[in-house]
């Protein structure tokens, strides 16, 4: 891959620039991006009939939430050439998947000209460190992974994982 296929260097000089989107058409753009987050048994095990885990700081898959539906809003202050993006949804839901992990998931839709994907990871992003910030007087071992867009539709090209 040379520097040329590169969307955010300008061609004339290399240097870092935003993609220019005026001309793209105004579409309806989707974006799915997933997480897992290892708790461990033992955190796991203090799972509330709701699915819940509270702690001294609140419920924590509750506050994991909002933080990440913050965190997809202020995508364009923490990605230096994302577009700042008036978003038209932004949903964030968190499960257990088996005993020791549980799997975060950020769904994005926005219409405009261009796509939601790093709204999506943003905001699955932060609900992990959310979740890992409520969780580590339990554990330090706690571990973030497999931050990946799960599908996009709207733009130059669908994807889906």
């Amino acid at each position: 891959m040379t520097k040329k296929d590169f969307t955010h260097l300008d061609k004339a000089t290399g240097n870092p620039a935003m993609v220019d989107v005026g001309e793209k058409k105004i579409t309806q753009r989707f974006a799915k991006a997933s997480c897992k987050v290892v708790l461990g048994k033992e955190i796991m095990g203090s799972l509330n009939d709701d699915s819940e885990l509270i702690t001294k700081k609140g419920p924590v898959f509750q506050t994991a939430i909002i933080a990440g539906t913050m965190g997809a809003k202020k995508t364009a202050e923490l990605i230096p050439l994302c577009h700042p993006l008036g978003m038209d949804d932004c949903k964030v839901s968190i499960e257990a998947i088996g005993e020791e992990e549980i799997l975060i998931t950020c769904s994005t839709r926005v219409t405009g000209k261009t796509g939601v994907e790093m709204e999506a990871m943003t905001g699955a992003s932060v609900a992990a460190l959310t979740i890992y910030d409520m969780c580590k007087g339990f554990s330090h071992d706690i571990l973030i992974k497999e931050v990946k867009l799960e599908e996009k539709t709207g733009g130059k090209r669908d994807f889906k994982r």
